[in-house]
């Protein structure tokens, strides 16, 4: 963003970089490196099933002959058993538990707090804290965001003048996780003392007690609880917490994980003047979520989906990339959160990571053979061919990119060639509720269900970026064709989407 001197301009910031024509070959790497460390146990399932196959085209003639020949080769029989009881041990000490997503609630805000631009715009006038060049700025802003007039601010903000104070800032963060929590028990029937695992994260508000710690006491869960609270991570942390949760189901035996991702702006609204800090106020609207995992195989029949692959890229150790979503104090010391020039390029870079390790979990080997062959033969043979784009449509069905802004929405439309359908679960998000951080992706994936969308089989990709710089997806698939839950915030509103944004 630029300001000239005569009056307010806002020039397109730096374009998401054509990043699968730059790949690196280090990234693609990382993606096969996962493959080669669980050889063992993607060579051993064929291999049993060859076995099993072959054994069940045995005749009474053969199973004699081969009793007949085993009893002769004493020590041959004592080493295959030997291998295959190791082999089979092995395996099941060591292999994944299933990770289910039993279901998941949206925090629905309160259609008596939403903001229309042109009161935005009213009421940060008469707050008296922005001269008319950051007003003039955040109107322009806010009509090209691709929000639309029904998001929502927290009930302190629309005083005159706003109070924002620590008890607003714990109202806000109650009033959103504990309603989504409220659904969540709900829809599930779970009684909260058979939660074993809960994971909150928040970015810029984090109280003593923490917000955990207000779960705890509001739902009475019990003592042995293993609860966790993430702060500073930025929008990519409702992954980061997925993360962490998924690892926790892996240690602790059949049990269920609580995973609540939120944000709060009561406390973190920018009242000053420099134009970078102002924008946040323009995107983040209140929202939340509340996800229920299980690693018990009880739950596979009611459960909506399981996870496959989380992927996670961090590229903190990059100066620029550590200092372009940051948190500081402006010249005349009033604090908000400042988006760097370089943000879209630096995006990018993390997504080139994430991406090329993410392709070979995901994509078919057609895609792979191509993708990879073409980039051999660019980098070490410097050959003059055309980079090959994988189509990350034949993976998945579905994409939930987080709705941060509309400008990196559209970017990664035209580099991953994907259509408006698949791009439209993030702008309707990003119009109905806004940049709701963490949460976004949630709500993204209630705009399918709530859409009839999501067939059993169907495979989903979240995609999101956070502070640090970090850049997070998870993929999931689908158990059954799903349904939108009955507590779900669209249920309301989904005849009128998708919407033309102009």
């Amino acid at each position: 963003m630029a300001e000239s001197t005569t009056g307010v301009q806002i020039h397109q910031r730096r374009r998401l970089p054509d990043f699968l024509q730059s790949v690196n070959l280090k990234y693609v790497k990382l993606g096969y490196h996962y493959l080669i460390s669980h050889l063992l146990k993607l060579c051993l399932i064929p291999l049993l099933s060859v076995l099993i196959i072959q054994l069940s085209h045995m005749q009474y003639d053969d199973v004699y002959d081969l009793w007949l020949h085993l009893q002769y080769n004493l020590v041959g029989v004592i080493v295959c058993f030997t291998i295959l009881v190791f082999g089979s041990t092995f395996y099941f000490m060591t292999r994944p538990k299933t990770i289910y997503l039993v279901d998941f609630s949206l925090y629905h805000p309160l259609s008596k707090f939403r903001v229309k631009f042109n009161d935005f715009i009213q009421h940060s006038r008469l707050t008296g804290d922005f001269d008319e060049s950051s007003l003039e700025f955040q109107r322009k802003i806010l009509e090209r965001s691709g929000l639309g007039e029904d998001t929502v601010v927290p009930e302190t903000m629309h005083a005159i003048p706003p109070r924002p104070s620590m008890h607003a800032a714990r109202e806000e963060a109650e009033e959103v996780m504990f309603g989504a929590l409220d659904n969540l028990f709900q829809i599930t029937n779970i009684n909260p003392k058979k939660i074993g695992i809960l994971v909150v994260n928040c970015s810029l508000f984090n109280p003593t007690p923490s917000l955990s710690a207000m779960i705890v006491n509001r739902y009475k869960l019990r003592g042995n609880i293993r609860s966790f609270n993430l702060g500073g991570m930025g929008c990519s942390a409702g992954v980061i917490a997925i993360d962490l949760a998924r690892d926790l189901l892996q240690v602790h035996r059949n049990t269920y994980a609580v995973v609540v991702s939120t944000e709060n702006i009561t406390q973190n609204w920018y009242f000053g003047n420099k134009k970078s800090m102002l924008i946040p106020n323009c995107l983040f609207r209140v929202g939340g979520s509340a996800v229920l995992l299980s690693n018990m195989g009880g739950d596979a029949g009611r459960a909506k989906y399981r996870l496959k692959h989380v992927v996670r890229t961090h590229r903190g150790a990059d100066d620029k990339a550590f200092r372009c979503v940051y948190q500081e104090q402006d010249e005349v010391g009033k604090i908000g959160v400042s988006l760097s020039k370089d943000l879209m390029a630096i995006a990018g870079d993390a997504l080139k990571t994430n991406i090329t390790t993410l392709g070979p979990l995901v994509l078919p080997v057609s895609e792979q053979l191509l993708f990879f062959g073409t980039l051999v033969a660019r980098k070490l043979l410097n050959a003059k061919v055309k980079p090959y784009i994988p189509d990350f449509k034949l993976a998945f069905e579905h994409f939930c990119i987080h709705a941060g802004g509309r400008a990196v929405i559209d970017e990664l439309e035209k580099n991953l060639q994907l259509s408006k359908v698949h791009v439209e679960a993030s702008r309707m998000t990003l119009h109905r509720f806004g940049n709701t951080s963490s949460s976004s992706i949630w709500y993204e994936l209630g705009y399918i269900e709530a859409k009839g969308r999501m067939k059993k089989g169907h495979r989903v990709w979240q995609i999101a970026f956070g502070s640090g710089f970090k850049c997070n997806s998870a993929v999931w698939q689908a158990l059954r064709d799903v349904k939108p839950s009955p507590k779900s915030p669209w249920l309301d509103c989904i005849d009128r989407y998708p919407v033309q944004i102009a």
